[in-house]
């Protein structure tokens, strides 16, 4: 199965079905199910001690105990890809309406993601740069 490895918060955020879309510099023409591979790199974290001692994800308060790297930790559906300006415009309303008011729109390729399912455990696997072959079925 096809996977894309999304670097912390974002793949959490996926995770967690509050990330409907996923930001790419390039267009695919995959649409299928998908992999949600959190990479190791902590390079996005903008992180603070909170109140009770534990680290967290300043803009998204989210614990980075709660956070996995280097794993798939969810599955999706790839339901489309749609440049950022096709949406602003408005050209996808009818389609997905709730799409162009999306926090996460910003392009320039939005991968619209749907179907998200958390795994009941995260499998450690080593990512890949571009949508790359999982060779295994991963347990939800």
């Amino acid at each position: 199965m096809k996977a894309l490895t999304i670097a912390q918060p974002y793949a959490e955020l996926i995770a967690l079905g509050q990330k409907r879309v996923e930001n790419r510099v390039w267009w695919t023409r995959y649409r299928g199910p998908l992999y949600i591979h959190a990479g190791k790199s902590r390079q996005w974290l903008d992180t603070e001690f909170s109140h009770d001692g534990y680290e967290i994800d300043r803009p998204t308060g989210i614990y980075l105990s709660m956070m996995d790297f280097g794993a798939v930790i969810a599955t999706a559906e790839l339901i489309d890809c749609i440049h950022v300006d096709t949406i602003l415009r408005g050209a996808c309303d009818e389609q997905y309406p709730w799409l162009r008011a999306h926090k996460h729109v910003s392009g320039p390729y939005c991968w619209v993601l749907d179907h998200v399912l958390r795994l009941s455990k995260p499998v450690p696997y080593r990512g890949a740069q571009g949508l790359f072959d999982i060779p295994f079925m991963v347990a939800a």
